[in-house]
């Protein structure tokens, strides 16, 4: 099967729709997860979700402290009350970097390559990550993170810079 290998931007409709579960983990999903490695490595990310290249379904890599992870049907299953605001990015939204309220801690549940169910915790910038491409799978994005009386002009400085830049 051939995967689209471009991060698509912000405006496509795909990145505000929940993506839907992976029903059976097949030969093809599983050649999906070093696409999705391949893809994320070239645009120079820490993660990246199935909807950013065009395809709804909850599968999603994250940057681990020694290589790139692939995950189908994550959720996260508790977040810390300690929270951290960090500065964000995203592929989908190049260029545009926000601070995001953040759980310090998650603890993950999700499939791995062979369907079996795993549980994880993880903290920093790596629950940070889970929590950001998580997001992606329900349909939202750092912006959805913005006040919504600053969010549009946040994006109009977004396509103004974008504009100028091409």
């Amino acid at each position: 099967m051939e995967f689209p290998s471009k991060v698509i931007i912000y405006g496509n409709p795909v990145l505000k729709k929940r993506a839907k579960e992976v029903e059976e983990i097949t030969r093809d999903m599983r050649n999906l997860i070093p696409h999705m490695i391949r893809v994320m490595r070239e645009c120079k990310g820490v993660g990246l979700a199935a909807p950013q290249i065009d395809i709804s379904q909850r599968v999603i890599i994250v940057q681990g402290p020694k290589k790139p992870l692939g995950f189908f049907n994550p959720r996260i299953l508790k977040k810390s009350k300690t929270t951290q605001v960090g500065e964000e990015g995203c592929l989908s939204i190049p260029g545009l970097f926000i601070n995001v309220k953040r759980a310090k801690e998650v603890e993950v549940e999700c499939q791995d390559s062979k369907g079996e169910k795993v549980r994880m915790k993880a903290s920093g910038l790596i629950a940070r990550i889970f929590q950001h491409e998580i997001d992606h799978l329900e349909g939202k994005l750092i912006i959805d993170h913005v006040p919504f009386w600053k969010r549009s002009s946040v994006l109009k400085e977004w396509r103004e810079a974008r504009l100028n830049h091409s």
